[in-house]
């Protein structure tokens, strides 16, 4: 299981969400917490970095596998019409 650190875009979206999307939000980064790379995981196209997303409904998660440190970094949380910007 990784540890999960959450980015600043992520705090202060997951501070002013309605509290059941918090509670599927922080479940889903729970699930993966434990498998990094679940069958739906995409990776974000355009990027230097290999930052990847998940689809939760109308809302992405994107985050960054950082394996030296055992992190998994959610950089970001957002609607999928703002998550790509």
């Amino acid at each position: 299981m990784m540890n999960i650190e959450l980015g600043n875009p992520t705090k202060r979206f997951l501070a002013k969400c309605h509290p059941e999307l918090y509670e599927r939000l922080m479940e889903r980064m729970q699930l993966l917490a434990v498998n990094p790379f679940p069958q739906d995981v995409k990776r974000v196209g355009g990027r230097k970095e290999k930052i990847f997303r998940v689809r939760m409904g109308d809302y992405r998660i994107q985050y960054v596998v950082l394996y030296a440190e055992n992190v998994l970094l959610i950089s970001d949380v957002d609607k999928r019409s703002r998550a790509y910007d």
